[in-house]
């Protein structure tokens, strides 16, 4: 998450970021992905195997689209939990993984010194598609933009969240500036802002900060056909 001031164009920023995410999938990605794979998730298994006991495979059960939408988001929830720990890049990651991000005008810096351009990691949208693409095992991918995934999922009440689900928040300043990935009992897997790495926040929708801002959940479709 950055901030931006009210007003601010963000055309240049999102031009910026479709560029680089052309140039990701050109093939500059797969290396950085490969490189920047977290350490701490050596020897877990798969969250996207599809042998994943949790995967209805019965087409007869009439409850079976539900009950296969809720091990889609489980693994949604655990590609996500593996990514705890991965520095965050404006601009960074795509459905390959983590990427190298970028600096705007204002976005990429702490204190006064651009990170963005030197780091490989995610940003909190990029955290949020690369967790469906790969759990969905390629059969939905979202935009590399908070608002365009808002509007990618169906409405989800807070009394009926379940893990997978995307959260989003907003400002008047700053309207739908972040997105964080539920995990389920209370809480959401995100990508911060500069200087921070991706990190569980229990309890979210508790804490003055981000209930305050709480702007409501999505849950992308699972796959059909």
């Amino acid at each position: 998450m950055e901030s931006r001031p009210p007003g601010h164009d963000q055309a240049s920023g999102v031009a910026r970021r479709r560029m680089l995410g052309l140039a990701l999938g050109a093939g500059l990605a797969p290396a950085l992905g490969a490189a920047a794979q977290p350490a701490h998730a050596t020897g877990r298994s798969n969250p996207s195997d599809p042998s994943d006991p949790s995967d209805p495979s019965d087409p007869s059960d009439p409850s079976a689209a539900s009950l296969a939408a809720a091990a889609l988001g489980r693994r949604v929830a655990a590609v996500a939990e593996a990514q705890i720990g991965v520095p965050y890049a404006w601009g960074g990651g795509d459905r390959l993984g983590p990427g190298l991000g970028f600096c705007d005008e204002e976005n990429g810096y702490l204190n006064g010194v651009c990170l963005g351009e030197s780091t490989v990691g995610f940003d909190c949208s990029g955290l949020s598609l690369y967790c469906w693409y790969r759990a969905s095992h390629g059969t939905v991918e979202l935009g590399h933009y908070t608002v365009a995934q808002f509007h990618r999922g169906a409405p989800v009440e807070r009394d009926a969240l379940a893990p997978g689900d995307l959260l989003f928040f907003s400002r008047p300043d700053a309207p739908l500036h972040h997105v964080g990935v539920y995990a389920g009992d209370g809480a959401m897997i995100h990508a911060e802002r500069t200087g921070t790495l991706v990190a569980r926040v229990e309890k979210v929708l508790d804490l003055p900060r981000w209930a305050g801002e709480f702007a409501g959940a999505r849950r992308p479709g699972p796959p059909t056909g």
